[in-house]
This record gives structure tokens, C-alpha cells and sequence, in this order.
């Protein structure tokens, strides 16, 4: 075989593996590639309708479809146990707010992850905390209450979204404050909490606002307190626990997280596309949250992280009030 006859043939090969090479390239897409799983911590009735406005919206700029998939149980312990062990690819994520991601791990050694086993990638509503009761009760005001835990220690029942989480820790932290004790009833979260006060198996709610609003709002409920440094904007007549002498705020930050090691491309790829969601679509979603009585909280990866590193100190501090060990 002749020198030029080998060189043509070398040739022929060059191209059929470039072009392989080309076509397999090609058919590397970006992400997303397949839809990508949001996993709700506790039962519906909080989280998800808060997210859900940015959700819906964020599957059109992903081109991929967002769907909230719900794992309560232990408090919000067993959802977010599942995305830290995913993949961390960006196709499971977990909408939460600091009760399940942070507040947990710092009350139960024993599990699996830590706060540091996500990354932030956006915080996108903020919302408040609550004491509520039912119309009938005999307490009008956070002041009878109070009066009443005092005389009968333990008599009095609250539920919330779970064991060691954001509401029932800042409940605690009041109840040391105000110098009383309630017996605590746990719950798989904001909504089944506020379906046992309405059936009358406990005497109060706390917790955020979004799952008892519509019934406050019915008048079937009523709102003792906000424990916010300013009052809700939807329930403007009802008093902070700063007003009332109880000099204890905050606020939760309802976000998506990620797997740890998920790709910063990835990251930043989630975050575009829902600060999209929020410039494009701002004046609807803050209509369909004012109803819940909550509002947009949009922060970046960056301060999200921020945010969660500052209720870690918060939290910190009431537990150690608290004694827990």
C-alpha cells in the first residue's frame, strides 16, 4: 500500500472520531435535562403554599418541570435526611424553612446531617410566627392567658409543626420569658397543628401564619400575638410580644436548598431562574402571599447563608436558656 493510500485512510479515521466526538458533545444538554424534585419537609398546609407561587413559575424558565414532593416525619427530620444523602445533581432539592435544616441538628446529635450538609441556593418568602386560639376560648388577650398558665402550670395545650422546631423552640423561649409552662402537643406540621386546635384537642397554635390565617380571618381563630419585631401586615390589630413586654423576635425564611457538592452552575442555575420569577412576576405573587399573610423574602445564595448562620446564633442562645443539652 502506497504512503499516500495509508495517510488518507488516517485521515478518514480523524474525522469519524471528530465528528463522534462532535455528536457527543452535542448531546450533552445543560441542565436541567429531566424534572427536578422538591422535597417538602412537613404535611401541606405551610411550606408548600408558600412556595408554590415561585415553584409553578420557576419550571418555565428551567424548561423542566418542579414538582413538590412531601416527606414529613421526625419533625421534618426524615425529608431532609433524604436530599443530604441525593445526588447532588440539582434533581432533589428541599424547600424548608430553618425548623428542619438547622434547628434539628442542633436539638438531635443522633442525626444524620447538619446544616452544613446544604447549600443555600435562594431564600424566597418571608414569614412570621403566631399564638392563636379559637374564638370561644376564654382568653381575648395574650395576657389572660398568661394568667391562666400561671395559676394552673401544664393545664394549658399548644401544638405546633414538631418537636424542635422553629415554632416550638420560640415558643419555649417565650414561655421562659413570660414564666410559665404549657404542656406541648407535636404535630407533623403548621396545618394538622391548626386542624387540632379547631377540633378542640389542644388550646392553642403556634406557629407560622399562613395555615390559621383564613380561619382568623373567618373569625373561628384569633391571634394573640405575632412574634415579629413589626405587626402583620394582614393582621394589623394584633399585638408583637415586643408590645406586649416580651422583648423576643423573628422571622422565617422559606428557601431551596441543595445537597452539599451540587455544582455551582447548578446552584446559580436554580437561583436565575427564580430571580426571574420574582422580577417578572413580583405584583402577583405578592398578592396570592399577602393572602397567606406572608411576603417575598428573595435573597441570594450568599444571604441566604447569612440569614441561616444568623438564626443559628438565635437559636443557639434560647436552647441554652432553655438548658438543653
Amino acid at each position: 500500500m502506497k504512503a499516500w493510500q495509508f495517510f488518507r485512510i488516517g485521515f478518514l479515521f480523524l474525522g469519524i472520531s471528530l465528528a463522534a466526538t462532535g455528536i457527543t458533545q452535542g448531546a450533552e444538554k445543560k441542565y436541567p435535562t429531566k424534572p427536578i424534585r422538591v422535597i417538602i419537609t412537613f404535611a401541606p398546609g405551610d411550606t408548600d403554599r408558600v412556595l408554590r407561587p415561585f415553584i409553578e413559575k420557576m419550571s418555565d424558565y428551567l424548561g423542566q418541570p418542579m414538582t413538590l414532593v412531601y416527606k414529613p416525619g421526625a419533625g421534618g427530620a426524615l425529608g431532609a435526611a433524604f436530599v443530604a444523602e441525593s445526588k447532588p445533581d440539582g434533581y432533589t432539592l428541599v424547600g424548608s424553612s430553618e425548623s428542619a435544616i438547622l434547628l434539628l441538628p442542633l436539638t438531635r446529635k443522633e442525626l444524620s446531617y447538619t446544616l452544613q450538609s446544604f447549600i443555600p441556593i435562594c431564600g424566597l418568602v418571608e414569614g412570621a410566627l403566631c399564638l392563636v386560639v379559637k374564638s370561644d376560648a376564654p382568653w381575648k388577650t395574650l395576657k389572660e392567658l398568661v394568667a391562666d398558665a400561671k395559676k394552673s402550670p401544664g393545664q394549658i395545650t399548644y401544638s405546633s409543626s414538631g418537636t424542635f422546631a422553629m415554632p416550638h423552640l420560640f415558643t419555649e423561649g417565650f414561655l421562659k420569658e413570660a414564666g410559665i409552662k404549657l404542656n406541648y402537643i407535636p404535630s407533623q406540621g403548621g396545618g394538622p397543628a391548626v386542624t387540632a386546635l379547631l377540633g378542640g384537642h389542644v388550646h392553642m397554635f403556634s406557629g407560622p401564619i399562613a395555615p390559621p390565617l383564613p380561619h382568623i380571618k373567618a373569625g373561628t381563630l384569633r391571634a394573640l400575638a405575632a412574634a415579629t419585631k413589626n405587626r402583620i401586615r394582614a393582621l394589623p390589630d394584633v399585638p408583637t410580644l415586643s408590645e406586649l413586654g416580651y422583648p423576643i423576635a423573628t422571622s422565617i425564611i422559606y428557601g431551596l436548598l441543595a445537597p452539599k457538592d451540587t455544582p455551582k452552575e447548578v446552584v446559580e442555575t436554580i437561583y436565575s431562574a427564580a430571580k426571574k420569577v420574582v422580577e417578572e412576576h413580583r405584583d402577583s405573587i405578592a398578592e396570592r402571599l399577602e393572602m397567606m399573610g406572608v411576603q417575598i423574602g428573595f435573597r441570594s445564595p450568599k444571604e441566604y447563608a447569612v440569614h441561616l448562620a444568623g438564626q443559628k446564633e438565635l437559636f443557639s442562645g434560647i436552647l441554652k436558656l432553655l438548658d438543653h443539652q
